[in-house]
C-alpha cells in the first residue's frame, strides 16, 4: 500500500430505531442543508417544521422494509462509530409507491450488510431498485459514500434486483463521480431554463 493511500472508512448500516432517528435528525439539522435531505416543503426556506415532520415520517414508514406499505427501507450510515447520513432502497416500477425522495437522490455530499441488523426484504423479482443517499458535510470526501454504495449494491443484489437506479443532477459533480466509480451508465435528461438537468444512473448488479 502506498504511504499516501487513505484508509477505507469502517462504514456500516443501522436500522433507524426511534433513538437513532432522533440522532440522525440532529445530525441533519446541524450538518446538512434541508434541500439535500428532504423535498421542498413549507413556506419558509431551510429546516422548517414541515421538513422535520417529513423526515420523521419518512424513516418511520420505511422501517417496514421493501415489502411494507412504503415499498422502501432506510438505514442510518455509521462511519467509524459515528452517524454520517442515511441511505435507502426503494422499489421501482408501476407497483411502486410514489417516490418520497429527499434532495438529489444520491445526495449532495456524494451517493449492505451493515451493523444493526440491516436487511433487505426479498421479492424484487429480478427488477430494479432505486437508491438515494445524503451525507453530513463533515463526512464528505472521505470515501463514505463509496462504501455505502458498495453495501447498498450488495443489499439490492441479495434482494434479487438486477440493476440499481439512482438520480441526481448534472451539476452534482461528486454524485456523478461516485456513480461512475460504481460502473453506472449515465443518461442525461433534457436541458431546461427553469429546472436543473436530471441525470439517471443505472448500475448493473448481475
Amino acid at each position: 500500500m502506498s504511504p499516501s493511500a487513505e484508509p477505507v472508512p469502517a462504514v456500516t448500516l443501522l436500522d433507524v430505531s426511534e433513538g437513532v432517528l432522533e440522532e440522525l435528525l440532529e445530525l441533519a439539522l446541524g450538518d446538512a442543508d434541508a434541500d439535500e435531505v428532504t423535498p421542498p416543503l413549507g413556506s419558509t426556506p431551510g429546516w422548517n417544521t414541515d421538513r422535520i415532520s417529513w423526515f420523521r415520517e419518512f424513516h418511520r414508514a420505511s422501517a417496514a422494509g421493501l415489502d411494507g406499505p412504503a415499498g422502501q427501507k432506510s438505514w442510518a450510515i455509521s462511519c467509524d462509530g459515528q452517524l454520517a447520513g442515511s441511505v435507502r432502497l426503494r422499489r421501482t416500477g408501476p407497483e411502486a409507491v410514489e417516490a418520497v425522495d429527499g434532495g438529489a437522490g444520491v445526495g449532495a455530499g456524494a451517493v449492505a450488510r451493515g451493523g444493526g441488523g440491516a436487511d433487505a426484504d426479498a421479492g424484487v423479482g429480478g427488477g430494479a431498485l432505486e437508491t438515494g443517499i445524503w451525507l453530513a458535510r463533515s463526512f464528505r470526501g472521505r470515501g463514505v459514500g463509496r462504501e455505502a454504495l458498495r453495501l447498498v449494491k450488495a443489499l439490492a443484489a441479495s434482494a434479487g434486483a438486477t440493476v440499481l437506479v439512482a438520480e441526481t443532477t448534472a451539476g452534482n459533480v461528486g454524485a456523478l463521480a461516485l456513480l461512475k466509480s460504481a460502473g453506472a451508465e449515465l443518461e442525461t435528461g433534457a436541458a431546461s431554463e427553469t429546472e436543473t438537468v436530471p441525470v439517471k444512473g443505472e448500475i448493473p448488479l448481475a
